[in-house]
């Protein structure tokens, strides 16, 4: 068997430009959230004010969920990015705009704290298409036989921008303050418009186009539920974002627990993005098709445990190396569930698919961030996060037991019968 390319996809120019693309959004996108939770929290001193900003995302981009694969599925892709990147920005200037003193100084809290949550709810409709598209974009750039190793890098990629962009936003915010924060993420957001523009349009796979909306929707459900691989990566991942969303409180850590401020704020939002790279750099030599089903399993109970000993913690640098294998066991577990749906799904329903896992497992890091907050509220901050935690590991052993065919899961096959391709 010929010696794998760890590059392979990076070989491909328009793949370049889409991780470029990808990071550009998705870091402005998490390092936006992270600031609005900063600036909530300075406006309330309420920990389930940090939950409604989660909440306020997620009911909107799960409404819209199913209904975005479908038009995902019927449109051309990179001219539906493009629009979804301008959507974007509008919301990012506005909310620049509600973080200027000069535009803001006669209004109420309570005015400028509603909308706040008005334009994240406007993103939560936005976000619904963004991720569907993505997904079915890559699998128009790379051919199938370099899916897994697209999946890979992809992956890291947004991993990656997921954990930096928070991380540069708690320095941010101690260095120049959270209105030019808002500026820079916006420039970050111009910047991924303009590299799109660099990608040609890509062909209409779907041999259904103009199908009935309900009949789209509900051969995608089908598919999820009828796929048992694909139902349980995003059943177990689901799980463990929603009860792990300890970071949607580290505000409330890093101001009142541990008193460390915006920079040791920055630094523990930076912990996991060093483990994140890591995870990157391995992974693109060692891949994780053998044995998949396990090394997820173990990927995620890894990251309960690394939540649990966060929360528990009261010693920063503890608190650092937590974050920094819940960084390391979150990178496995979404390299694995990229590449398993990346395989197991047909392109004619990639948008639908990536929908579902949407409504599964992004969504559910707005909502694990309500829950967080919504727990701390009700029981303490510290119980929470060690709730969470436990709660993921419960997930884990009930999946492990309950779903031997999941355990034995296995995509060695799968990527052979892409190499063998073309």
């Amino acid at each position: 068997m010929a010696k794998k390319d760890p590059y392979a996809a990076l070989r491909i120019k328009e793949f370049n430009i889409f991780l470029l693309v990808r990071f550009a959004l998705v870091f402005a996108w998490s390092m936006q959230f992270i600031v609005i939770e900063w600036e909530v929290y300075s406006l309330t001193k309420d920990p389930l004010s940090l939950g409604i900003i989660g909440l306020m995302e997620v009911i909107p981009a799960v409404s819209m969920a199913l209904f975005a694969g479908h038009v995902v599925d019927q449109k051309e892709k990179r001219n539906l990015l493009i629009k979804c990147i301008l959507a974007f920005s509008i919301i990012s200037l506005g909310l620049f705009l509600l973080t200027w003193d000069l535009v803001i100084k006669d209004w109420d809290k309570k005015l400028i704290l509603y909308s706040i949550y008005f334009l994240v709810f406007l993103g939560g409709f936005v976000r619904a298409f963004i991720g569907p598209t993505v997904f079915s974009l890559v699998a128009l750039i790379v051919p199938k036989k370099l899916y897994p190793n697209a999946a890979t890098w992809s992956s890291s990629t947004w991993q990656m921008a997921a954990v930096l962009g928070p991380a540069l936003a708690g320095f941010s915010i101690h260095w120049i303050g959270v209105h030019w924060s808002m500026c820079l993420i916006f420039g970050f957001t111009v910047f991924a418009l303009i590299a799109l523009l660099n990608v040609s349009k890509k062909p209409i796979l779907n041999p259904k186009i103009g199908e009935p909306v309900g009949k789209s929707l509900k051969e995608g459900l089908r598919f999820v539920f009828g796929t048992k691989a694909i139902l349980g990566a995003l059943t177990l991942d689901m799980i463990a974002v929603l009860f792990g969303g300890a970071v949607a409180l580290l505000p409330v850590f890093a101001q009142d627990i541990l008193k460390v401020g915006s920079q040791g704020f920055g630094v523990l939002r930076a912990a996991p993005a060093v483990g994140a790279f890591i995870t990157m750099l391995v992974t693109a030599y060692i891949p994780l098709s053998r044995k998949a089903g396990l090394k997820l399993l173990g990927a995620v109970f890894g990251f309960g445990v690394s939540i649990i000993v966060f929360g528990l913690s009261e010693m920063f640098w503890i608190s650092l190396i937590a974050l920094f294998f819940s960084g390391v066991f979150d990178g496995v577990s979404v390299v694995i569930r990229q590449t398993i749906l990346q395989l197991k799904t047909p392109d004619h329903m990639r948008g639908r698919v990536a929908s579902v896992n949407s409504m599964f497992v992004g969504s559910s890091n707005e909502l694990g961030a309500f829950e967080s907050g919504l727990t701390a509220k009700l029981m303490g901050t510290v119980t929470a996060v060690v709730f969470g935690g436990s709660m993921t590991l419960l997930t884990v052993i009930s999946m492990g037991l309950i779903s031997p065919s999941f355990r034995r899961l296995d995509l060695t096959k799968d990527v052979e019968a892409h190499d063998d391709e073309e």
